[in-house]
């Protein structure tokens, strides 16, 4: 059994329920065992297995007061993976399936991300089983006062510097800066994903979805296509989803679909920008389903209970969650024509989809690099802060296509073209695992 078997076998022990996590490693070992088995320095430090224990997850309870006067108990996390490369960083996320297994799959995951970004980040995730989509803004603003008042024991400007991510935006991100003043006394940027108006950065709400967008030319002009008028199937209606979906219709592309738990829209000539507008208008301030959609004159058609994965697309660009693509939906976009997967989400595809992707020669883009541009935005955030500026969204959202191209650059420098196509999986991964792996020995104990 070789040293990585080894070490998978010991995941599987010592993180028995975390199945989400034990994929994600999986998929990375993968693609960096002939890279390991070359450097002897790896095997000394124990590269593997300091790479596959997190540094520490604390646990914590969050109590709060609902509106009728009850007080609710919710379970919270701060998984802190590794800072060999610099503060812990990553988002924290509010929803009913948050579990320990989920923060740590991501975290290991923000590990490979924040390194392909040459910015000094190290990898952690947050969050809690707190739902705010039933909840008025004032139990909302009393969970997010009791979830900061443990959360600021661990976190700082050079310790941990969370940001937002699914169930929280920009409101709650208010709420939980807002506390975190209040306590210490220090106004930094121990927390990214600001708004704009109290020391935040522009472009950081459109971040991910913009970045997503502008990787995806990078892939394109890679592989000698383009762009424009590409057919793009994009699930979610989140941040990610619509934001990718504005800035693929802003470069004449034909975005024509776009989902919630409970369906999708398909629009057969392409979303125009007034349809954009008014999805973005129906979930961000409304707070609507897309089964609610109803802009006159649109040509449309709304499917109940049902993902986006059998309709025919050049592009499919799922944002919604992870493992959302399965086998049978890798069939059918393969059979549909789809000639690129990149990944909005974090681990959208699961393990068969992703080997049916790579096997049916489709160009297959891991969110590691697809979606780094919203933490590549908070590190900015970071810069602006410390240094006590604001630069102008034109500003941002050029150093944001820089970095971009940067990733790209990262990610395909350890891999050539095979039967004409990068494998996006593999670069990134050795990039990612390299420069950690290297860290971790230049220091000896981390």
């Amino acid at each position: 059994m070789s040293r990585i078997e080894k070490v998978l076998e010991s995941l599987k022990q010592n993180h028995s329920y975390d199945k989400n996590y034990q994929q994600a490693v999986k998929e990375v070992f993968e693609d960096i065992s002939e890279l390991y088995s070359e450097n002897g320095d790896y095997k000394k430090f124990n590269v593997l297995e300091v790479l596959t224990e997190p540094d520490r997850v604390i646990r914590f309870r969050v109590q709060w007061l609902g509106d009728d006067g009850n007080y609710y108990v919710n379970r919270a996390w701060r998984v802190q993976f590794n800072n060999c490369l610099g503060a812990y960083k990553g988002g924290i996320r509010f929803h009913k399936s948050v579990n320990e297994d989920t923060l740590k799959f991501l975290a290991f995951e923000q590990c490979l991300k924040n390194a392909l970004t040459g910015f000094p980040m190290g990898g952690a995730k947050g969050g809690s089983d707190f739902d705010p989509k039933d909840k008025s803004d004032a139990e909302i603003l009393r969970f997010c006062h009791a979830f900061m008042d443990e959360l600021q024991r661990y976190i700082g400007p050079e310790r941990d510097v969370p940001a937002g991510d699914i169930g929280v935006g920009s409101k709650e991100i208010g709420y939980l800066f807002g506390r975190y003043l209040k306590i210490k006394n220090k106004y930094n940027g121990a927390i990214t994903g600001k708004s704009p108006s109290y020391f935040g950065s522009c472009v950081r709400e459109e971040a991910t979805g913009f970045g997503c967008i502008y990787f995806l030319e990078e892939v394109l002009k890679e592989h000698n296509l383009e762009l424009k008028k590409k057919r793009i199937c994009i699930s979610g209606s989140g941040n990610v989803a619509l934001f990718s979906a504005q800035k693929a219709i802003e470069l004449n592309t034909n975005v024509l679909t776009v989902s919630d738990s409970d369906g999708y829209l398909y629009f057969p000539d392409g979303m125009t920008e007034d349809e954009i507008e008014y999805i973005k208008a129906l979930k961000f301030k409304n707070k609507k389903r897309l089964s609610d959609f109803d802009l006159k004159g649109s040509k449309f058609k709304y499917h109940k209970n049902e993902n986006p994965w059998s309709e025919k697309c050049d592009i499919a660009i799922p944002c919604a969650t992870q493992n959302e693509i399965c086998a049978q939906d890798a069939l059918n976009l393969s059979n549909n024509g789809c000639k690129v997967v990149i990944e909005g989400a974090n681990m959208p595809l699961d393990g068969e989809a992703v080997k049916i992707v790579i096997d049916n020669k489709m160009i297959y883009v891991p969110g590691k690099i697809a979606n780094a541009g919203g933490v590549a935005i908070s590190n900015l955030e970071r810069t602006q802060n410390a240094q006590f500026l604001q630069w102008s969204f034109s500003e941002v959202d050029e150093k944001l296509k820089e970095v971009m191209s940067k990733i790209h650059k990262n990610a395909t420098s350890f891999v050539e073209k095979k039967n004409g196509i990068i494998s996006y999986k593999k670069g990134a991964n050795l990039y990612g695992f390299k420069k950690l792996a290297d860290a971790i020995v230049s220091f000896g104990v981390v």
